[in-house]
Parts: C-alpha cells; sequence; structure tokens
C-alpha cells in the first residue's frame, strides 16, 4: 500500500514545492511509482514536472468537488518520470466552493482511497498557509514532511505547524505522524545555521533527516525548464542532495518495516 506524504510549512519559500518535486523524482529513479498531488493554487508543482498548467482539462478541483474521478485527472508527467494530479489557479476558489459541502475536510482522503494502492508514494504539496487545502492534505496523509531553513523565524513557523498537525491527530486523524523534518538552502558557512540546526537535533532528534539540502542555483533553474534537478543537472549538488534523501527514506522504512515484522 502507498504512503501518502503531505509537505507542508506555514511559511513560505523555504523549499517546499521545490522539496515535493525532486524527492518524488528522486524515489522515481530508484524504480518507485511515485505521484505528486499539486494541492497549492499557484500550480507551480505542475508547471515545474512540465505540465501546462494553463490547458488543463481536469484537476484536483474537479476531485474535490466530486465531479471527476481522481483517475480521470492523473497525468503521467513522463518528463519527469512520474505521475501528477495537476492544479492551476482555479482551485484558489476552493474555500468558498467547499464551505457548505459534507466532509469537506476529507473530500481529497476520500478520492486516494480508491488509487493510493496503485503508488509507492503520494507526496501532496500544500500552500503556506493553514486553509482547507491544507486541513485536507493532512487529514488525507500517513504522515508529514517539513521542509524549513535554518533561521528562527522559522522555528516560530514549526511550532505553529506542529501544533496544527497536534489538533488534527486529536480529532481528525489519529495516525498522522511526523515524517521527517528537512533543513533546506542549508549553508554550513552560516553560524545561525548551525545553531538553528543543533537545536532541531536536540528537540526532534531522527526526525531530523541527516540529508541536508543545500543552496544551489541548479534547484532554482530547473523548474523553468519543467524538470527536477535530477533530470536537469543530474551531477549538480541539489540533484546529488535529493538522491541521498530518497535513499534515506527508503532505509528508513525498510528498518519500521523490518523492525515491525
Amino acid at each position: 500500500m502507498g504512503k501518502i506524504i503531505a509537505v507542508t510549512n506555514q511559511k513560505g519559500g523555504v523549499g517546499k514545492t521545490t522539496s515535493s518535486i525532486n524527492i518524488a523524482a528522486s524515489l522515481a529513479a530508484t524504480k518507485r511509482k511515485v505521484l505528486l498531488v499539486d494541492l497549492d493554487p499557484q500550480g507551480n508543482a505542475s508547471s515545474g514536472c512540465g505540465v501546462d498548467k494553463e490547458e488543463l482539462e481536469f484537476h484536483v478541483l474537479d476531485v474535490l468537488m466530486g465531479e471527476r474521478p481522481i483517475s480521470d485527472c492523473v497525468i503521467n508527467a513522463e518528463q519527469a518520470g512520474i505521475f501528477v494530479l495537476p492544479t492551476n489557479s482555479d482551485l484558489a476558489s476552493a474555500e468558498a466552493h467547499l464551505l457548505n459541502m459534507e466532509n469537506k475536510e476529507s473530500r481529497l482522503k476520500q478520492a486516494l482511497l480508491s488509487i493510493k494502492d496503485q503508488y509507492d508514494y503520494v507526496f501532496i504539496d500544500c500552500p503556506p498557509s493553514l486553509s482547507i487545502l491544507t486541513v485536507n492534505a493532512l487529514v488525507a496523509a500517513d504522515s508529514v514532511m517539513i521542509p524549513m531553513q535554518c533561521e528562527y523565524y522559522a522555528l516560530e513557523g514549526l511550532s505553529a505547524l506542529l501544533r496544527t498537525v497536534q489538533q488534527i491527530t486529536e480529532h481528525v486523524n489519529p495516525n498522522l505522524e511526523i515524517e521527517g523534518i528537512l533543513r533546506t538552502m542549508y549553508d554550513p558557512r552560516n553560524r545561525l545555521a548551525i545553531e538553528v540546526s543543533g537545536q532541531l537535533h536536540e528537540h526532534f532528534g531522527d526526525k531530523v533527516y541527516r540529508t541536508v539540502i543545500p543552496r544551489n542555483v541548479r534547484l532554482a533553474e530547473a523548474p523553468s525548464y519543467g524538470l527536477p534537478a535530477l533530470l536537469y543537472d543530474r551531477l549538480s549538488r541539489g540533484a546529488k542532495a535529493y538522491l541521498a534523501l530518497a535513499g534515506e527514506m527508503i532505509r528508513r522504512q525498510e528498518s519500521m518495516a523490518g523492525s515491525a515484522a
């Protein structure tokens, strides 16, 4: 059965969409079948995988509204090596559309249940806010991946996000876990980054990925070509970091499966 991971942080500009695209593509490169759900009305995860978000026949809003089955809306983004449930700016109206609908917090969960077994991993790229879309992602997910920069404002945002996750766990999705905390745009020459990184390890221990994602020009360039960094410049530091992260995630999952057995 596939694992559903919500990639979220209520603070913008932390590399959330970059991480969603690149970890999905890196896991796909290890022969895993991966679906990326674009739940951000900006649609950057869609365009970053080579999907023309302005020419979509169906997209995630159709799924949330129950107007189309999810299987009709998933696109094979061949040049990125993954499958994508895309979106565009139409999704910005979701809050108003869903307001009076039954089970508005679990619309995405209901849709994903029908196809979850077809994938090894499902990643949900969330908007940088606590909206009905983010709540849908957290209700649907098995776990949460939190990309964050190592700065003090990011720590404040992390605290707010963890409170939200706790509320979702207590009231709606008791099985929701923290998948891991991912340090992005990391510069080891920055003393503040080192200090914040140390605090993360102190408070969250093994939940902090050993892999860090460096600041890297290739990671910033790749989306304009509709490609993950892995397929844009495989030898770049950014691409290598996300491949290393994929390996770390696989080892963690195999270790947990072995412990459970």
